[in-house]
């Protein structure tokens, strides 16, 4: 085999060492960052459930409607910093509404976006049994000033995502600190509890009368 033979395998060779190199480069970039996204899932999960148990133990052994409410909104705001929470609590053929608001300025007119949520919206929101972005309450007829309104981040997470919901949790801040998908999967997590919770103070209530 002479000089030039010799050179062109060693090209080849070498050629085809730094084409293994490169899938092997992918293949690790890959194997990276899926473990970085599973490990940033994993905290979000242990950040959740970290919540919830919090939730429950503090909610627990609560037997009056409005300590409840008081109490659960003391929570959520705490995971929402500087939102507004209400509580639409579905009645007979209304709603009742638990208004904790925000100590800081929310840009509205003198009316809150509790407001603006007429009974056939809020009847909407509950027949929906999701989590409500504030396009969503405009397709069911949330009517309102706009230009105020989009000085704002709203969503409402159903009391129950089994069956008819007893209610819903309506949440808003300025858009200016948008209300994250963490912060509502969390409250999320904690609404089928939250409901049981509502439904068994009721039943207190009812038979303490």
């Amino acid at each position: 085999m002479d000089h030039k033979q010799r050179y062109r395998r060693l090209r080849l060779l070498i050629r085809k060492l730094n084409k293994e190199r490169k899938k092997q480069a992918k293949k690790i970039d890959i194997l990276c960052n899926d473990l970085i996204a599973a490990q940033r899932d994993f905290i979000k999960r242990l950040a959740t459930i970290n919540f919830t148990a919090n939730f429950y133990e503090t909610i627990a052994g609560t037997n009056e409607l409005s300590s409840l409410i008081l109490t659960a909104s003391k929570l959520i705001k705490d995971e929402t910093a500087d939102a507004n929470v209400t509580f639409f609590l579905r009645q007979e053929d209304n709603f009742e509404l638990h208004m904790f608001e925000s100590t800081q300025p929310i840009l509205l007119e003198k009316q809150g976006l509790e407001n603006c949520l007429t009974p056939e919206v809020a009847d909407n929101i509950c027949k929906s049994n999701k989590i409500c972005t504030l396009d969503d309450m405009f397709a069911m007829g949330l009517q309102g000033n706009l230009t105020r309104l989009n000085e704002i981040s709203a969503a409402t997470i159903p009391l129950s995502q089994l069956g008819p919901s007893p209610g819903f949790i309506l949440i808003y801040r300025s858009v200016q600190n948008k209300l994250t998908a963490d912060e509502l999967n969390n409250i999320a997590a904690i609404s089928q509890g939250l409901s049981r919770a509502i439904a068994s103070c009721r039943v207190f209530c009812q038979s303490a009368d």
